[in-house]
């Protein structure tokens, strides 16, 4: 797609945005400044909800945001009333500084669920931040690693897209996420900001098309987070508008769609532990909504992750786990092959089976499973749905680091 142009610096190609981030140990707060922006979410559809994502999904009723304050370290999550108040705390404390509106400040937190807010050090913290606000790429790496728990890099996106109409505008986003991540987002907050001119309505349809073909699409562990948070805010900097005649512009929904997906992938490579990061294709399903179950359960599945790290070519578990997925399956006409950056190689073609023991098919798939980078492939034959889902292998380090994730 040569109308859409990755941009180096994160947040800082947008204009009239200033972003920060500042850490004490484990607890951090990034701070996001985008003054009378239109502005929707998308969060977890676990039934334990953490109090920042109630308290935002009311100040969403307005569709106005004009900061967003994000800590790590803590993720205010069973805490009854004092975790609503606590939102409170922190947003007055902003809405002071920055002379914003309460009702126009959103909130979002992460890290270990049902312990109460440390508020001093948070609060602490918070002012290290406000003091820290800026709009250079330093401001934008801040403000992503600030809200890292067990990631282990910072991850930012920023593009131009060039509409259909000739016009540019940007999005740029930073995201967290490396463990409890499963189909329907995982522990990720993600926060996105464009220059377009798009109403609160129209950022909602977006976002939703977005992540599901993104943050819906990624699975780490199979666990499914209290605080999932993805926030998309429009600041109109740029006087371009994308809803034309009702619809959006269609290059600017494939570059929302690129961003969102790039920063997923970069949260599956980035899973608690992995050593190595797993894509699945499946091509020619009955239909999409086929074709994402099936995606979805090969990288769900912890035998085939277990089998990845290993290096075991366990084609096995491929087929099984597409055939509890739910979706239609005719094992007499599936074809499955895996690939790496450089090799591909059938394992089973139009339901015959080529890799065999002491076959080249096994011998390549062998070697294939070495690599950091694996792909599986699915060709269903049955109808045109497609879909594709990313995760990474499952290790000796997700097991140590979960265990210990407390202490």
């Amino acid at each position: 797609m040569n109308y859409i142009k990755e941009l180096d610096g994160g947040f800082s190609v947008i204009e009239n945005l200033k972003v920060s981030g500042a850490r004490e140990g484990k607890y951090g707060v990034s701070i996001i400044v985008s003054p009378n922006s239109s502005a929707s979410a998308v969060f977890t559809s676990n039934k334990v909800v953490a109090a920042p994502v109630k308290y935002t999904q009311n100040v969403l009723k307005k569709g106005i945001v004009s900061a967003v304050f994000v800590n790590s370290g803590n993720a205010n999550c069973f805490t009854g009333k004092q975790g609503f108040k606590d939102c409170e705390t922190l947003v007055e404390l902003l809405s002071v500084d920055l002379k914003i509106p309460k009702d126009e400040i959103a909130i979002a937190s992460t890290g270990v669920i049902g312990r109460e807010m440390p508020i001093d050090i948070i609060s602490k913290v918070a002012y290290e931040s406000l003091s820290k606000l800026g709009s250079n790429p330093e401001n934008s790496l801040a403000a992503a690693k600030a809200i890292m728990t067990t990631d282990t890099f910072p991850k930012e996106c920023a593009v131009e897209v060039t509409l259909t109409t000739g016009e540019t505008v940007r999005i740029a986003g930073i995201t967290k996420g490396s463990g409890m991540i499963a189909p329907n987002m995982g522990t990720m907050l993600s926060f996105i900001v464009t220059d377009a001119v798009i109403p609160s309505g129209e950022i909602k349809k977006a976002l939703k098309t977005s992540a599901d073909i993104s943050f819906n699409m990624i699975v780490v562990d199979g666990d499914e987070s209290t605080n999932d948070t993805c926030l998309m805010m429009a600041n109109g900097q740029s006087g371009v508008e994308v809803i034309k005649d009702g619809k959006m512009d269609s290059n600017f929904q494939d570059a929302l769609n690129y961003l969102c997906i790039d920063l997923a992938k970069k949260m599956a490579r980035d899973g608690e532990g992995a050593s190595k990061f797993i894509e699945a294709n499946v091509y020619n399903a009955r239909n999409d909504d086929d074709a994402r179950l099936a995606a979805k359960s090969i990288i769900s599945s912890s035998l085939f992750k277990s089998a990845v790290f290993g290096g075991d070519p366990n084609w096995g578990r491929i087929v099984s786990a597409i055939g509890y997925s739910g979706c239609d399956l005719n094992p007499d006409i599936v074809t499955i092959s895996i690939a790496d950056d450089s090799d591909d190689v059938d394992l089973v073609k139009n339901g015959e089976i080529l890799a065999f023991e002491d076959t080249p098919y096994l011998e390549m798939a062998e070697k294939i499973m070495q690599s950091k980078n694996i792909i599986v492939n699915i060709d269903m034959d049955l109808g045109d749905g497609e879909a594709t889902a990313w995760g990474c292998d499952l290790t000796y380090d997700y097991v140590k680091i979960n265990a210990e994730y407390t202490t």
